[in-house]
């Protein structure tokens, strides 16, 4: 029996085609499910009973678990249980310009990256898309809130999860679904340069990031272990064919590790990869572990690195920070939990 929340509308409207019924009561069905927020298939009031009756056979409305939820100054962090007990996490941050959730894509993650929590417990699998809309619903009804805008960044590498990610995407999008705009969108990759030149073929106009945090290969490899499959000339030559062809500008995360890549030779180095690209730079304070010997660059490093990329015409932000009383670092709050139990 699969979760219905899995399914696009156009897939659900090949489902009751099969069955030769109407096509309208997709639409039904779809705003029971996303506008109306109903947890039973009974509730649906203007369906036939008949339908109901083969829907309940068919699909099931499961909801995950809620494991547990922190809570700091605008950011509620939640651990939830999937149906076969495996953990993952969502973030709702509170900004100025919207409620904005960060979610995972992956059970742990195989990148390798050696500053990240995430991948200190290795992928077990891939989430699927009722995976992924689920902690949506379940956030806008814990905190009575609506979200809009999501950042595809949190444990697991999207690009990865590829087929999955994209048919979330489309449920979350659609005007009958959740109703993200895609601009309130953005997919995060390490750079896997095959699925970023997929992604520039889709049509989406969901916004890219690409996590950076180094400016050369040396420095990328020892941080990144993707570097070694995908040079960082590669990535930068395949980004700019990206912003060619989708008209969009792209975002570079940067994360800022004292004494490792927040020195000004460094700064003055990213000027000079990312001179005439159509993007901006998104400097991340380092969110510490006991896991990790990394440490936050001191806050007048980040300032010293923010405003050579400024003087030099590069477009740049430094991320605003959430509370560390809510393990902050992606990923910390699962591995942490998998620890004491």
């Amino acid at each position: 029996m699969e979760n219905i929340y899995g399914y696009t509308l156009s897939r659900l409207e090949n489902y009751f085609i099969e069955r030769n019924e109407k096509k309208f009561r997709v639409i039904q069905i779809y705003e029971w499910l996303y506008k109306k927020r109903v947890n039973s298939f009974d509730e649906m009031t203007n369906i036939k009973k008949e339908l109901i009756e083969e829907l309940k056979k068919e699909f099931n409305l499961n909801k995950l678990k809620i494991i547990k939820r922190l809570d700091g100054k605008d950011v509620h962090k939640y651990l939830f249980a999937l149906e076969d007990g495996n953990k993952i996490e969502a973030v709702l941050m509170k900004h100025n310009y919207g409620n904005s959730l960060c979610l995972s894509t992956q059970v742990g993650c195989n990148m390798g990256c050696t500053f990240c929590e995430s991948g200190r417990l290795k992928k077990v699998r891939s989430l699927y898309p009722h995976e992924m809309v689920l902690p949506i619903l379940q956030i806008e009804s814990d905190l009575n809130i609506r979200i809009t805008h999501l950042v595809i960044m949190g444990i697991g590498e999207p690009f990865d999860n590829y087929d999955n990610v994209m048919e979330f995407i489309n449920i979350v999008n659609h005007p009958k679904g959740i109703d993200i705009g895609a601009r309130h969108i953005t997919i995060s990759t390490c750079g896997i340069i095959p699925k970023i030149e997929e992604f520039m073929k889709s049509g989406k106009q969901v916004n890219l990031a690409i996590s950076l945090h180094a400016p050369n290969d040396e420095l990328r490899n020892k941080l990144m272990s993707i570097n070694k499959v995908y040079k960082l000339k590669d990535l930068i030559e395949v980004i700019k064919k990206y912003i060619k062809v989708t008209k969009r500008r792209v975002t570079f995360e940067y994360i800022m590790l004292k004494d490792i890549n927040d020195t000004p030779e460094l700064a003055h180095e990213l000027v000079n990869l990312l001179k005439g690209i159509n993007c901006y730079v998104n400097l991340i304070p380092y969110n510490e572990t006991s896991h990790h010997r990394y440490q936050k660059s001191p806050k007048e490093n980040i300032m010293r690195f923010y405003d050579i990329l400024q003087k030099n015409k590069i477009n740049v932000t430094i991320r605003k920070e959430f509370g560390s009383e809510v393990m902050a670092a992606c990923g910390q709050l699962r591995s942490n939990y998998e620890e004491e139990k």
